[in-house]
């Protein structure tokens, strides 16, 4: 695939801009079934209700909470189809709770998947109410959308294979499944970014030996554990409706390929979060983009992605603050002149000039 012609860019665009000059390549997010393909490309007869309402009908199926200090949308209104816009300020976090809810509490999220009945139908029947009485989703062609997406991703969805697999083995409220960072699959290779399918990726523990950047997701527990923004299902378990299999998204592992050899071998070198979006986000002749038809739901995503790559930029340049040593004593310099606190100084951490909106980037245009 050359990236002279691998997608369609605007006139003086970099060639690069799509895929880091044939050093990223990535699996294509599958067609989804119907009848989430029939929604979002418009010959469902309910696809305009869908559509105007992606984000309360993902949030529906959505395993984790989104939040935000302070989220601001502006919908489309009166005809006009350009101005909705989502806005975030600050902090971005995402939270997981557990299989089952405590006694007296509803079910949300992902305990919606584990609701029970007397048969499949009456439990499906309790997943739909639940889900469209937690969104004020009344109307019977919402109902009808919300019961056969339901259907759709417990045939699917791999992630929901993975909890629902393994909830047998969870004996009492202190088993946790635990899903680690960066594993893959016994014998798949990395670039299949398979969702977890075997205990190298998922499995059980009892107590608190987890680590820092794994998902525990226990049986049933009152807490809320943040989701690390570079873990693999970190995109799946957010946006169901985009990554409707529990396809993986970013994590930091993922390799650059070499384009000048004939099999693109793999090289030493990782994607880094904002070439892996990049990707993601193009248009390619020849393949439908899911992400873009998501109206919306496109916005939470993708304001949702760039502050993800702003928090992998801000990490890179806190733990390697030693190659920007001499930038340091400048400041050092000056803030000894400017009578500063001596006990703040050595827990700053520098911002170079080309990180956009820092202090030595704003002197520039000063």
């Amino acid at each position: 695939m050359s990236a002279l012609s691998c997608t369609l860019k605007f006139k003086n665009e970099p060639v690069g801009l799509c895929c880091a000059s044939e050093k990223v390549q990535l699996p294509e997010i599958e067609t989804p079934p119907e009848p989430l393909q029939g929604l979002l490309i418009g010959t469902d007869p309910d696809s305009s209700l869908f559509l105007k309402s992606i984000r309360t009908f993902n949030s529906c199926f959505q395993m984790t909470s989104f939040g935000a200090t302070e989220i601001v949308q502006n919908k489309a209104e009166n005809g006009q189809q350009f101005n909705s816009t989502f806005k975030i300020k600050d902090q971005v976090f995402h939270k997981v709770g557990s299989l089952l809810p405590m006694p007296d509490e509803s079910y949300k999220c992902l305990q919606i998947y584990f609701m029970i009945g007397e048969d499949s139908e009456r439990a499906l029947a309790n997943r739909v109410d639940a889900r469209c009485g937690y969104n004020n989703l009344n109307s019977p062609f919402a109902r009808r959308i919300v019961r056969e997406l339901d259907a759709l991703l417990n045939g699917h969805n791999k992630l929901l294979k993975l909890f629902k697999s393994h909830m047998p083995k969870l004996l009492s409220d202190n088993h946790a499944i635990v899903i680690n960072p960066d594993k893959t699959p016994t014998g798949e290779h990395i670039r299949r970014f398979n969702a977890p399918v075997v205990d190298d990726v998922a499995g059980i523990i009892v107590g608190d030996r987890t680590a820092l950047r794994q998902i525990v997701i226990r049986r049933k527990d009152n807490n809320l554990q943040f989701i690390a923004d570079n873990h693999r299902p970190y995109d799946a378990i957010q946006y169901p409706l985009i990554f409707w299999k529990g396809q993986d998204g970013y994590f930091i592992n993922i390799k650059q390929r070499d384009p000048v050899t004939v099999t693109a071998a793999e090289t030493n070198k990782n994607v880094s979060s904002k070439d892996y979006y990049a990707y993601r986000l193009m248009i390619r002749r020849g393949q439908d983009n899911v992400i873009l038809r998501c109206c919306e739901l496109c916005q939470q995503f993708m304001v949702d992605m760039y502050v993800k790559i702003e928090s992998e930029r801000l990490r890179y340049l806190r733990h390697n603050q030693q190659r920007l040593r001499a930038e340091e004593y400048i400041h050092l310099r000056d803030a000894i002149t400017n009578n500063a606190d001596t006990a703040e100084i050595g827990n700053s951490v520098i911002l170079p000039s080309s990180y956009i909106g820092s202090p030595h980037h704003m002197q520039e245009y000063i």
